[in-house]
């Protein structure tokens, strides 16, 4: 069902109320008692259902809620919301709901509001403003606590919505619906849990591209469990959505304090760059609690500037309008203490002139201790964000900071890789799959070497022996060579090696070889009797004396799939707790970031007599592990541990593969990869084209090919002249979320240029999608934008989308008779009678396409 329904329940002209439990009536006297400005009605109990209207919201209680479906399927209703109940009725109440054609909302939600209508049908008797914050919660009590602190500080809503339990309006649908809604600035979440993970990262990611949006998520206790890698012990569930969320670009905040902190700051300042503060006080002392609490939650950084201590309310408004127009500062945190005799509030009134004043758009931050309502709103009309104490707003500036870096992450464009030496998928599953049919949940440690070789991920030699006689005579050429060995055991039954003894270093002899591994078999019989012993493993020593300790791997979250891991390494790698993770598929970009969120990362750069490490091959390790993970399910968990890094790059010491047997419970990544399969190359008016799907790496392939397109041609495509592209323009065109949206590029084989694109944005329900294209000027003409046409079209019967379609200047003949050979349907825009609307019924049973493996001519 579409957003255009959930809209609709979301802001109701329209409600109708059935009676029947006390949480209706709360809920009727709750909408009563506000200014409501639509139409309200209420049927005192089911037997009126007959007479039922056709209204936008229904309330109903969940004793007569199948009832109400059937009663109102067909007659143009969008919602029903089901304050009471239990999530025991919730499948059966959703199955209803979609069978009639209405979003439900509920069993046993708090409910839901919509300020800008006067309209507030929770069950929390409080006065809900008007504003820019949207609430999304799971919890009634969080959400009740949520509403109660923002009427208190006059924080007001775009919208607050409760999902209760088993609602078929889940997190997903409210993100695209407040994302899209030009009244929210900010969105707060506070959820239990994701459903849905690949939607949800989707619609995330769409919203937080274009506001904040703040997740409350409380953390639930693990249960204990074998784990036979050490990526397995640290991807804990709460863990992997930490992953989701700092990939999707979500702010996410510990408890209720901090959410208040961040959403008093968001909703009323942004920040291009927030890293750099300055303070502005009428005492030393409060001045200096700032300055210290700063320097310890940003490890010393983040203070522009000492602290400017004023004393008159004129100097607070010089002091802050100077500090605003300085280029060294990104936020100005004003204080103030009750000292006689200055009015707090004229000085108030004077930073709030400062700010309204300043050329620079610059936050600013208040803390007016002991302050009254006077002080909070003279602050809040000015659109500054208010505290009680230094600490929340010191907590405050660093979500400013936080979603500052996010925004950059999220728009950052990768290195370009080479097109060539891709890994080899299916010698890779090959391997899997045979180790698999062959009953086991492990591969062999040559296995390993191999999956690593095919992936290019540099690894030690390493020489498996059956026994103790052919793991000397393996060690025999590294010491012919000048080299010492490492000897391991080798067991199917052992996940840590070193746990049971099975590891011996720097062994410089056959006789040391032969003593290491008795003592080694020895030992596994003492301490795991039960444990098999196949082998041997025979290493070189490597010996990098300033390559530090790493760890790289991943394992599989039962919502969001496989994360990855990357931090210190060693046998301790998840008591030292310096490790993060990440979602696959990753590009060099998002591996440089992970690699920045560990405390690793600071002894990576150059110090003392230690020169730098290769960060470079560390992110390319990364990325060929998202390629693991997102190209084989059938792997469960994989280490690198330890893994070595200096200058001269990176080397797998040790690697373990745990395997993943049965097919139900293998989980594709949450966030879909690079669609490889969709390339083609294509000879055209004598040229040859290689087509593929667009990568984020493309954005100065494509600013080139901008440049090259004429201004007539800019306009006909943008409807307006264009003289120049940002990086967020181009951004935007090249970072695609394939889950809804897809663009081509067709890069000219000669030249290595780009030659045109094509591209298709699905709405959230991929019923229908928009689609753009555009070629370089002078290669209009050769059947390119045909060929790029018929090919988007080909997707979107493979996505199954219903309908494709545009809008085309009324004076862009060749691009309408194109649309008309194709067979679009061509209308007048009502609107605007310079542009025609073209569209493509595709249906919605349309044929899957054909993956573009064509070759055209």
């Amino acid at each position: 069902m579409t957003l255009a329904l959930l809209r609709r329940a979301l802001e109701p002209a329209k409600v109708t109320v059935i009676g029947g439990s006390p949480e209706i009536d709360v809920l009727a006297s709750q909408i009563r008692s506000g200014p409501y400005r639509g139409d309200l009605r209420v049927l005192p109990d089911v037997a009126d259902l007959p007479s039922l209207a056709p209204a936008d919201l229904l309330i109903a209680p969940a004793a007569v809620a199948e009832q109400a479906l059937a009663a109102a399927a067909g007659r143009g209703c969008a919602g029903l919301l089901v304050p009471d109940g239990t999530a025991a009725e919730g499948e059966r109440l959703r199955n209803a709901a979609r069978a009639a054609g209405i979003r439900l909302i509920g069993p046993s939600s708090l409910g839901l509001a919509a300020p800008r209508l006067g309209f507030n049908a929770t069950a929390v008797p409080v006065h809900l403003a008007a504003g820019s914050l949207a609430l999304v919660a799971q919890s009634n009590s969080v959400a009740a606590g949520i509403l109660a602190w923002a009427a208190r500080r006059g924080i007001g809503f775009s919208g607050a919505l409760v999902l209760g339990e088993g609602s078929d309006v889940d997190i997903a649908d409210s993100l695209d619906h407040f994302g899209a809604d030009p009244s929210t600035r900010t969105i707060l979440l506070a959820i239990d849990d994701v459903a849905d993970a690949a939607r949800f990262l989707s619609s995330a990611r769409a919203a937080a591209r274009t506001k904040p949006v703040l997740v409350l998520r409380p953390p639930r206790p693990e249960p204990l469990r074998p784990a036979l890698t050490h990526s397995a012990l640290i991807v804990t569930s709460d863990a992997a959505h930490d992953a989701a969320f700092h990939r999707a670009g979500l702010l996410r905040v510990k408890d209720l304090d901090e959410l208040f902190a961040a959403a008093e700051t968001l909703a009323r300042a942004r920040a291009a760059d927030a890293g750099r503060l300055a303070i502005v006080s009428n005492g030393d002392g409060l001045a200096a609690l700032a300055a210290a609490r700063l320097r310890q939650t940003r490890g010393g950084d983040g203070l522009s500037r000492e602290p400017e201590i004023v004393r008159t309310a004129q100097d607070y408004q010089e002091a802050v309008g100077r500090l605003l127009a300085d280029d060294d500062v990104d936020a100005v945190l004003a204080l103030n203490a009750p000292l006689a005799p200055d009015d707090s509030a004229d000085c108030a009134r004077a930073v709030a002139e400062a700010r309204s004043t300043a050329s620079a758009r610059k936050p600013v931050l208040a803390v007016w201790v002991g302050a009254g309502e006077e002080m909070s709103g003279i602050f809040a009309a000015a659109g500054i964000p208010s505290f009680a104490t230094e600490q929340e707003a010191i907590l405050g500036f660093q979500h400013l900071t936080r979603h500052a870096v996010l925004l950059k992450e999220l728009m950052a464009t990768p290195p370009v890789l080479g097109e060539g030496n891709q890994p080899d998928i299916v010698a890779a599953a090959t391997l899997v799959d045979r180790a698999i049919e062959q009953g086991r949940n492990w591969l062999e440690p040559d296995e390993v070497a191999q999956l690593l070789t095919l992936f290019r991920i540099p690894a030690l030699d390493l020489t498996i022996a059956a026994d103790v006689a052919a793991a000397a005579e393996a060690a025999r050429a590294q010491f012919e060579a000048g080299r010492t060995v490492a000897l391991k055991i080798v067991s199917p039954d052992v996940a840590h090696k070193s746990d049971v003894g099975g590891v011996e270093l720097d062994l410089a002899s056959e006789h040391a070889v032969r003593e290491a591994a008795g003592r080694m078999a020895e030992r596994l019989r003492q301490l795991r009797p039960e444990a098999r012993l196949t082998g041997f493993m025979v290493q070189p020593m490597a010996h990098r004396a300033k390559a530090r300790e790493l760890i790289a791997g991943f394992s599989v979250d039962d919502c969001f799939g496989p994360v990855i891991v990357f931090g210190r390494g060693g046998t301790a790698a998840e008591l030292i707790a310096d490790t993060q993770v990440a979602l696959p598929p990753l590009d060099l970009a998002s591996a440089e970031s992970l690699i920045d969120r560990t405390r690793v990362s600071r002894i990576l750069a150059a110090y003392r007599d230690v020169p730098a490490a290769d960060r470079r091959a560390i992110a390319a390790v990364l990325a060929a592990l998202g390629s693991i993970a997102s190209a084989l399910p059938q792997i469960r968990a994989m280490d690198l541990n330890p893994l070595l890094a200096d200058a001269g790059g990176v080397v797998a010491v040790d690697a373990r593969v745990v395997l993943e047997p049965d097919p139900a419970r293998r989980r594709r990544p949450a966030i879909r990869p690079y669609p490889a399969s969709w390339t083609a190359q294509w000879v055209l008016g004598g040229r040859r084209f290689f087509i593929r799907p667009m990568k984020p790496e493309d954005e100065l392939l494509i600013g080139a090919m901008l440049a090259r397109v004429t201004s007539e041609d800019l306009r006909l495509r943008f409807f307006a002249p264009l003289k120049s592209f940002s990086h967020a323009f181009l951004a935007r065109l090249t970072q695609l979320d394939y889950a809804r949206e897809m663009a081509f590029i067709a890069i000219e084989e000669e030249s290595r240029e780009a030659a045109g694109a094509v591209r298709l944005h699905a709405d959230p329900g991929h019923v229908e999608a928009e689609y753009a294209i555009l070629l370089r000027s002078d290669l209009k003409g050769i059947g390119l934008g045909r060929a790029l046409m018929e090919l988007i079209i080909d997707w979107a019967r493979a996505e199954k989308v219903h309908r494709v379609h545009s809008q085309v200047l009324a004076e862009n003949g060749p691009m309408l008779a194109l649309c008309r050979d194709l067979g679009f349907e061509i209308a007048l825009d009502p609107d605007d009678m310079s542009i025609r609307r073209v569209a493509l019924d595709l249906g919605p049973s349309a044929t899957p396409g054909r993956p573009s493996s064509d070759v055209r001519t």
